[in-house]
């Protein structure tokens, strides 16, 4: 992903002893009448009639079902008290879905469904916004070894044992509210170490390699994408699994390598900046350094490989079906249609599934869309920076009438 964060932290693995709570934020949805429309974040939900919308469901809603059938069988998760959506209708639509033949999957995403178009406010001279904005992200496959030596030096870390993850919201005394994470000390928290630091070695014994990979850049990548394949040099492969993060801010070195004049904004592919960092290593080590998170990882056998790594709803992703979202206003398991041309879609739009979310994932008309594993997929996730309409298909209470 080119110039964002899409480390995919999974804010609620350590929280899925919670359930699923129904939450205030469309309560006026659920009466006949709305008095105001209904709002997410600082937007406005207009209703739309599926039938209204050009092309939908898309030439392949079984694909669409089964990503969601995989956020429905799923372990709850906790989510933020003001992200969207009904956990008992999402509950009956999921139930509703589990039996359903591939051939009745259009049918089922228009009538379980309310949808709604995601409307910004008008800001300054510009109207009304009913565009947002789409990336996409991938998961990486990069060379690695079990052991150091020439050609695999960077350390791919686990998770300290001193490391106390900040649930969202949460704050503690003492500690600046925007950290995500502290170290603990005694009885005492304190804020983690920074990238400088940790790459210093201020994690000392803790600092606890799991694999080599080539170089600091390989890392990087791999700490920007949050997960990622590791080939071995005996050809097996491993799954590199993001496994917390030391809450420090996210720093796009994309935007960056762009502000300091070093490369222009267009064209700033994946292999383009990551090749100008390997030629230029003092300033790469400068501007990778002033990105102040850092990311810990576990090591996973790979099940499936047609699927990617687990996101935030604790589920494979399903390459083109499924989306990260601002997990502060979206609950996992929602359905968006995607308004606008996308990659490898012939159609008008695409449906997709909420699971999974990113630091940089804020707002509610903002996604990034997973694309697959590989550098084709980093091809294709590197140039998606588009403007597309979002939907929300919001689950009808079982007896149908809001």
């Amino acid at each position: 992903m080119i110039g964002i964060a899409t480390m995919k932290p999974v804010l609620a693995r350590a929280a899925r002893r919670l359930a699923l709570r129904a939450v205030p934020i469309l309560s006026c949805l659920q009466g006949a009448v709305a008095a105001e429309p209904p709002r997410v974040g600082d937007a406005v939900l207009e209703p739309v009639a599926a039938t209204a919308l050009p092309g939908f469901p898309g030439p392949d809603p079984a694909a669409a079902l089964d990503a969601f059938r995989r956020v429905c069988a799923a372990p709850p998760v906790a989510i933020p008290i003001t992200a969207a959506g009904s956990a008992e209708d999402l509950a009956a639509a999921c139930a509703r879905a589990r039996d359903l033949a591939p051939e009745a999957a259009g049918a089922f995403f228009r009538e379980a469904f309310d949808a709604y178009r995601i409307v910004r406010p008008a800001t300054g001279t510009e109207p009304l916004r009913r565009a947002g904005f789409l990336t996409g992200y991938f998961e990486p496959e990069l060379a690695g070894s079990l052991e150091p030596g020439p050609g695999f030096t960077a350390a791919v870390l686990a998770r300290p044992d001193d490391l106390v993850p900040l649930e969202p919201g949460e704050t503690r005394p003492g500690l600046d509210p925007g950290l995500r994470a502290a170290r603990k000390v005694g009885e005492a928290l304190e804020p983690y170490p920074d990238r400088a630091a940790i790459e210093d070695g201020a994690l000392g014994e803790r600092a606890r390699p799991l694999l080599y990979l080539r170089d600091a850049v390989d890392l990087f990548v791999l700490q920007v994408q949050g997960s990622g394949r590791v080939r071995l040099p005996d050809g097996r492969s491993l799954r590199v699994l993001y496994d917390g993060r030391n809450g420090r801010p996210y720093t796009s070195i994309g935007k960056l390598i762009v502000t300091e004049g070093h490369l222009p904004l267009e064209g700033l592919t994946l292999a383009r900046w990551t090749g100008w960092l390997r030629e230029n290593p003092a300033d790469a080590r400068r501007l990778m350094r002033k990105n102040a998170s850092y990311i810990f990882f576990r090591l996973a056998e790979i099940a499936d490989p047609g699927l990617g790594p687990p996101g935030a709803a604790g589920v494979p992703l399903t390459p083109g079906r499924s989306l990260a979202v601002d997990a502060n206003l979206w609950r996992y398991g929602l359905p968006f249609w995607l308004e606008g041309a996308l990659p490898g879609e012939t159609g008008p739009g695409r449906l997709v599934v909420a699971a999974d979310t990113g630091s940089a994932i804020v707002g509610p008309a903002r996604g990034d869309l997973y694309l697959g594993t590989g550098a084709a997929a980093g091809v294709v996730a590197g140039n998606l920076r588009d403007a597309v309409g979002f939907v929300v298909l919001l689950p009808k209470p079982p007896g149908g009438a809001r």
